[in-house]
């Protein structure tokens, strides 16, 4: 797939209530909008993206966001875990 798909379909980017209440709280996200907030980790130049089946996956910024491919729906995101030497 082509991660300028994604990219090419930011302003398709939403999230639910309850997907509003779970990035907010795995990612430590105060006043912020979510969906902005997943916009621009998307959209930065650190941004890991790939597909996998129905689903778009960014990682940035020690996140990775969850995007449902067909819907744009920003599923979850959380905090990527430090690898330990």
């Amino acid at each position: 797939m082509d991660v300028n798909e994604l990219l090419k379909n930011l302003d398709r980017l939403h999230t639910t209530e309850l997907g509003n209440e779970r990035i907010r709280r795995n990612c430590q996200i105060q006043d912020q909008d979510v969906v902005a907030w997943c916009r621009t980790h998307i959209e930065s130049v650190q941004a890991t993206i790939t597909r996998k089946g129905k689903n778009w996956y960014a990682a940035a910024a020690g996140c990775l966001i969850t995007i449902n491919a067909s819907s744009y729906t920003i599923i979850t995101a959380h905090r990527l875990k430090e690898k330990k030497n």
